[in-house]
């Protein structure tokens, strides 16, 4: 489990993004989360890169969650740059997307994820899956529910 408190979003659907940040709200998790719009953002944060240079304003994530189908950079590419850029990193990296083929499951996986969530329909099932990261990844800065 992580040491550190922010989680990076990748997720280009503005509704999705904000209906995750409910759930981990509802499940209890009370780490700032980072909110970019694409891969080619997501792998910047990680790097510090540009405008988020600053550590202070802009900390290294616990915990990469990112969507698969997105623009710039996919998911797949995010994930293959990370995994390049973070070699010697214990960062966690989850999968939330909208597909449910087995094909981008195991690729997802073989690329590093720790994880692979379907989107589930609505907001219980996605306090589910944010309860799920909770348990794996966040429990030492959660907050009781």
């Amino acid at each position: 489990m992580s040491k550190c408190g922010t989680i990076l979003l990748a997720e280009d659907d503005e509704n999705d993004a904000f209906l995750f940040q409910i759930a981990l709200s509802k499940a209890g998790v009370g780490n700032p989360v980072v909110h970019v719009s694409n891969g080619d953002e997501a792998l910047s944060y990680l790097k510090g890169d540009g405008i988020f240079c600053d550590r202070t304003r802009y900390p290294f994530p616990c915990l990469l969650v990112t969507d698969l189908k997105m623009p710039r950079l996919s998911g797949f590419d995010l994930l293959t740059g990370a995994k390049a850029v973070l070699e010697s990193s214990q960062l966690p990296m989850v999968v939330l997307s909208a597909s449910i083929a087995e094909q981008d499951k195991e690729r997802s996986l073989r690329l590093g994820a720790k994880a692979f969530f379907v989107k589930p329909p609505g907001l219980a099932g996605l306090v589910a899956v944010a309860t799920e990261l909770k348990r794996s990844w966040l429990v030492p800065f959660s907050q009781p529910v």
